[in-house]
């Protein structure tokens, strides 16, 4: 049976007008995870990630890094009940 995981992070630092969100879909996409990435009114970006839970844990990693441009200085993840979603989506 396929496990499957979402979780909340929200990501601070330097992520927003720097390609965070779109490389965080690609990032997403190549990883198989469905989910959504939003900026924040206060300048952080807020994912919902879903999917196995050793991709989740390798995604976990790479928001660290973000974008080449972005400067990511926090990342706080929480699990959170299970969504079904088609694909990655920004907004």
């Amino acid at each position: 049976m396929l496990t499957m995981a979402c979780l909340r992070c929200i990501i601070s630092g330097r992520v927003q007008g720097v390609g965070f969100r779109y490389s965080t879909r690609l990032e997403a996409i190549r990883l198989k995870l469905t989910g959504s990435a939003t900026n924040l009114v206060d300048g952080k970006v807020e994912v919902i990630v879903c999917g196995n839970p050793d991709a989740l844990q390798i995604f976990n990693s790479w928001l660290w890094r973000g974008s080449e441009w972005a400067g990511v200085t926090n990342v706080e993840c929480e699990p959170v009940d299970l969504a079904h979603y088609n694909n990655f989506q920004t907004g």
